[in-house]
């Protein structure tokens, strides 16, 4: 004999689908699940909002400012690669367009350099106020007071806000794209469109380290002042101290001029090592790895490797082969930032104010 539980204490086979519930004149009417609720609130919250239009302002202005810089010498690098003969290949073959993403003059940088370098402001700027605010402002308590799972609020805030860096970034690549094919004349080839997807994702990926460590500080810390500080501290370390603090460690630890190879090697590799702990070093070897297909290795070579190598341009699939274990890292981090925020904001006691 099978035990039938009520209607109310079942679960619902999806528990983020649309639910069709029965109305009180019996016709069916679809209820979209809490979580999905949250996260259409958390969208229009931050399309709404005046940081949201700041960050994004910025972004169109540095993304016009680096396409206008590629533009401007873009020229001169097609002729150079037209008149470089030790390499067997033709301006069809040459990756012209994705020079819009990797060329700079000598006034502005390029349109990478500004992504690594303001992407991850762009992530704290989403996130740091995510739970913080809400317990500052008492509605925490209210809203987990509704008949709604307390890992859904956390989930939906970063859904949402990744869903919105995502539209943000995708739209400004392909704006690159649209004046940049407007502008030279030469469409994308296919595998320039894959490598220019492979970045816009990578880049979200990126961003969304940062995003969970603005949220991992929101759920840990009172105030959204001290959470921003602190996600502006983490993006600063990394960004200009980490870099000092290994060259230090490389000039102390820096071999003989009678060391071996083998010697040379190891030391090479690691400080090579200690660099990838930062996530902009991962982020930056792996977007000139998938920009620049005529990048083959990421570490030292010695000469007997070298020998006998063509020099030619590798395919797409063999450069997100060299770069996997790079975004690997980056979503690992991700994964543990949001891990540790998860585990916070679940044993923490929520009170709700009168």
């Amino acid at each position: 004999m099978r035990l039938r539980l009520p209607v109310s204490l079942r679960l619902p086979a999806r528990p983020f689908a649309v639910r069709r519930n029965r109305g009180t004149n019996g016709e069916n009417r679809n209820v979209t699940h809490p979580f999905w609720v949250i996260v259409q609130k958390e969208i229009a919250d931050h399309v709404n909002s005046w940081r949201f239009l700041i960050l994004l302002a910025l972004m169109v202005l540095t993304c016009i400012g680096s396409l206008y810089a590629a533009l401007s010498t873009i020229r001169s690098a097609v002729a150079e690669i037209g008149s470089n003969r030790n390499i067997a290949v033709g301006l069809e073959d040459a990756f012209v367009f994705l020079k819009l993403f990797t060329l700079s003059n000598d006034t502005l940088p390029s349109f990478v350099t500004f992504v690594s370098f303001l992407g991850p402001l762009i992530g704290i700027g989403m996130g740091f106020d995510a739970i913080n605010s809400e317990r500052n402002k008492g509605t925490l308590g209210r809203v987990m007071a509704q008949p709604i799972h307390r890992d859904s609020l956390l989930n939906a805030k970063f859904v949402a806000a990744l869903i919105v860096v995502s539209v943000m970034f995708f739209g400004l690549g392909f704006l690159v794209m649209g004046m940049g094919l407007i502008t030279i004349g030469i469409p994308p080839t296919p595998e320039e469109f894959w490598r220019m997807l492979a970045f816009l994702v990578l880049t979200v990926f990126y961003i969304a380290f940062w995003l969970n460590l603005s949220i991992l500080f929101s759920v840990w810390l009172r105030q959204a002042a001290t959470s921003a500080l602190a996600g502006i501290a983490v993006w600063l370390f990394f960004s200009i101290f980490f870099g000092l603090i290994v060259g230090l460690v490389a000039d102390a630890l820096a071999p003989s001029q009678e060391a071996g190879t083998e010697t040379v090697l190891q030391y090479v590799r690691g400080i090579q090592l200690l660099q990838r702990l930062s996530p902009s070093y991962l982020y930056s070897e792996a977007t000139a790895t998938i920009l620049d297909p005529s990048v083959r290795a990421l570490g030292p070579l010695t000469v007997e490797q070298t020998v006998g190598t063509i020099p030619s341009l590798l395919p797409l699939g063999q450069s997100l082969l060299l770069v996997w274990p790079q975004v690997t890292g980056l979503v690992a981090a991700t994964l543990l930032c949001f891990a540790a925020g998860y585990a916070m904001f679940m044993r923490q006691e929520i009170r709700s104010r009168s």
